[in-house]
């Protein structure tokens, strides 16, 4: 009987260090979090009258049309810019308020219904890295994001807890390991990522590539080995959890390389960001410790970091004696609170990592099965705030291998016929050397990739149609008749991967539109090199 409880006991003491995180690690996670809050929406203000307000591209009706019944937003309960914007700066506020970590579980559970609330006010421009965003968020509600290096701590008054080992810090780290995983298995699916002809062909895509991609493309065969190195830790990203010490560091350290080198060469959202924020949760505690001694050595680095911890003691300390300490005064049972928030995260992990999964899989997959009554209904509820699984399918099973670009045909009240998308005249040639220039940002393509696979059908196009209409009369003061939407599609090769003009192309034409009382038509366009 002494050696069952001893075995087990000795399994408990392995999962809890496999599933600990570091304090000092879940405090950089916080800032990270806050500061990735911050940037998206100034990324986001810079298209808000186009994307976020009742006149652009996603008013109401649209983004309630195309989310699930009754999804939560924020920004359902107004249709005026005024009171959107300041949601918006509410939004950021409350960041701030969880990067120095004042009332932080607060702080964290509002930064979830926020960023939750604004995928939901324009469901059409959101992308993987959205989705990875709202689930870390979801399972940090559960965690003390303020247990080190915050206004709460000071005002706590007492040492925190070295680390933290319960069922929310195995859930989100667990959400990363699922992520990767999920995603290196669909890669198996395909040979390319083994035979090193994916990486070099992602790197050809210009409606997605810039920066140092410009640069890199010109290596392929490195591109190459890139690639399957890249492939084999997806697969193997269970070490993360099963490596100790400095190797998990190492490791660790291997994918925040990598996921630096996406957002420095790939647009794809701030997927590359979030993951860096999602992964260090990885980082043990060796490696504060580590800082820690440096900080106290004489030479000039260990100068340098004793004094950003220094001037970090004292701002917070000031931060946290000029803010009020708030303190609710109804006390709860530390045994109902821990009751409490284990069924809740036990009853998450069922709905976010096993209902959710199997059902959007099942999907994917295609493969006959009627969910239950209490599956559907889980799922719904996931959808609802958008902590659904997503189906991690960055560049897999097979990466994309076209590019592509956006030629939207218009006459004038005149009989001239003009490129508005491009704001040129009429041609179906490329419109920029990096296809991604066209886009105002990152955002924008994604919303451009729900136009496409709209067409005819739903109010997708319509609304975009007569915006442009709309706004090019008023930016021009040109008049607008009828407008086309084409998609030109580029096939790229291995040999074309630096060589735009010898890539093959055809063109899609996929909404007529008639602006005003004007009857849509289908323009007479010029012909298109295939070449």
């Amino acid at each position: 009987m002494q050696e069952t409880i001893g075995s087990l006991g000795s399994i408990l003491g392995r999962l809890r260090y496999i599933f600990s995180i570091d304090s000092r690690t879940l405090a950089l996670f916080r800032v990270l979090m806050g500061l990735l809050i911050i940037g998206d929406l100034l990324a986001r203000a810079s298209t808000f009258s186009m994307f976020y307000t009742e006149d652009g591209l996603a008013p109401q009706s649209l983004a309630q049309a195309r989310t699930v019944d009754h999804a939560f937003s924020f920004f359902f309960l107004t249709t005026s810019t005024p009171v959107i914007a300041a949601l918006f700066l509410l939004h950021g506020l409350i960041a701030i308020q969880l990067i120095v970590g004042y009332k932080t579980r607060l702080a964290t559970i509002l930064s979830f219904l926020f960023v939750i609330s604004l995928d939901n006010h324009n469901p059409l421009n959101t992308s993987h890295a959205d989705s990875l965003f709202r689930l870390l968020f979801f399972w940090a509600m559960f965690l003390p994001l303020g247990e080190r290096w915050s206004i709460d701590a000071v005002h706590r008054g007492t040492p925190g807890r070295a680390s933290i080992a319960n069922l929310a810090s195995a859930a989100i780290l667990l959400q990363m390991i699922y992520m990767y995983l999920v995603n290196g298995m669909l890669k198996t699916l395909s040979d390319s990522w083994t035979d090193g002809t994916a990486t070099p062909i992602v790197f050809g895509l210009d409606d997605m590539t810039y920066f140092l991609a410009v640069y890199l493309r010109e290596y392929p065969t490195l591109l190459g080995y890139g690639g399957t190195l890249w492939f084999g830790m997806l697969i193997a990203s269970p070490l993360l959890l099963i490596f100790p010490g400095w190797l998990r560091a190492i490791f660790t350290s291997m994918f925040v390389v990598v996921h630096l080198s996406f957002a420095l060469t790939v647009r794809i959202g701030g997927f590359g960001w979030v993951a860096i924020a999602g992964v260090i949760l990885f980082l043990p505690g060796q490696v504060w410790d580590t800082l820690g001694r440096l900080a106290d050595a004489p030479h000039a680095v260990g100068r340098s970091l004793h004094w950003l911890r220094t001037a970090g003691h004292r701002a917070g300390e000031w931060l946290a004696n000029a803010l009020p300490r708030l303190k609710i005064p109804v006390q709860v049972p530390a045994w109902a609170v821990s009751l409490t928030g284990t069924t809740l995260v036990l009853g998450a992990i069922v709905a976010v990592f096993v209902v959710s999964s199997t059902v959007h899989l099942h999907r994917w997959a295609e493969i006959e099965r009627a969910p239950t009554t209490l599956e559907e209904r889980i799922y719904e509820g996931t959808q609802m705030f958008r902590v659904n699984q997503a189906l991690w399918t960055v560049f897999a099973p097979n990466p994309r291998s076209t590019d592509r670009y956006y030629v939207f045909p218009a006459r004038t009240a005149d009989g001239e016929m003009l490129d508005v998308y491009n704001d040129r005249p009429l041609t179906f040639d490329r419109p920029y050397r990096e296809l991604q220039l066209q886009y105002g940002n990152y955002r924008e393509r994604f919303y451009m990739n729900s136009s496409r696979r709209a067409g005819s059908r739903g109010q997708v196009n319509p609304i975009l149609a007569e915006y442009i209409c709309r706004t090019y009369r008023e930016d021009h003061g040109i008049e607008l008749t009828h407008l086309n939407m084409y998609e030109v599609v580029e096939t790229i090769t291995l040999d074309t991967i630096t060589d735009p003009d010898a890539r093959e192309r055809t063109r899609r034409l996929y909404y007529q539109h008639g602006c005003g009382d004007n009857e849509p038509e289908e323009l007479e366009v010029p012909e298109m090199s295939m070449r």
